[in-house]
């Protein structure tokens, strides 16, 4: 957060102390002060110089937040859209809406994001030479065969000069169809989908089940739930492990 001045409410959601509907509660009850003075003001502008404390508890200007995010399809994972397409942020909540995805899934894509405001973590989990799984469950239209999954792991050519590596094995055949499991180690744009289109297999669904640790399970589509420090701190040891390789 930069020395610009913001509503008080917005600083207190941003702190990761509760909502700004619930901090208007907070400053309504007075017991919101900034800078020892009680503030009844909703419209009261501080800035990250600003010392806010709600019933004595001092706010940090924004404090690290994580969460995992069940995509649904029709969203795209951009803040703002030149386009004018929906995004994430038109569906998420509004305590969340200032965190930013690590990694990006396509419109049509679903399944799991991570989202944080911590950059250093962003850039630590997507930079190329850490090399973290992510896991896809695809169902693509026609059925696929070994010699399809050899060329993947082989590597494809998806763009002059740019080739996509991927493991893949097949779950089962849905009458035509065949529906695989995907890992990944890289995080080109579109790969699945570029992969198997040059195979002549076209993506029907996709969904990410997990990426390195964290994983998709106890979430619905649209629904997001915060990741506890303490995995956190695991996680960011399982990013030192992988860096050593």
């Amino acid at each position: 957060m930069k020395n610009q001045k913001m509503r008080l409410n917005k600083y207190i959601a941003l702190s990761g102390f509760c909502s700004r509907r619930k901090a208007d509660e907070y400053i309504e009850a007075g017991k919101v002060k900034v800078n020892g003075n009680t503030v009844s003001d909703f419209g009261f502008s501080v800035t990250k110089n600003d010392k806010v404390t709600i019933e004595g508890k001092l706010l940090e200007p924004e404090a690290k937040t994580y969460i995992r995010y069940y995509k649904p399809a029709g969203y795209i994972t951009t803040m703002d859209d030149e386009k004018g397409r929906k995004t994430i942020y038109d569906i998420l909540p509004e305590e969340v809406q200032h965190l930013k995805p690590v990694g990006r899934l396509d419109k049509d894509s679903t399944g799991l994001l991570i989202l944080t405001n911590d950059g250093d973590f962003i850039n630590e989990f997507t930079h190329p030479s850490v090399k973290v799984p992510k896991i896809y469950r695809v169902c693509a239209q026609g059925k696929l065969n070994l010699n399809d999954l050899t060329l993947m792991e082989k590597g494809i050519e998806i763009e002059k000069g740019q080739i996509a590596y991927a493991l893949a094995r097949i779950i089962e055949f849905e009458g035509k169809n065949t529906v695989l499991e995907i890992i990944l180690y890289q995080g080109l744009n579109r790969q699945i989908r570029k992969m198997l289109d040059f195979l002549g297999h076209s993506v029907i669904s996709l969904k990410r089940l997990s990426m390195g640790p964290v994983d998709i399970t106890g979430l619905k589509k649209g629904q997001f739930k915060y990741i506890k420090q303490k995995q956190i701190d695991q996680i960011k040891n399982y990013l030192k492990k992988l860096k050593k390789l």
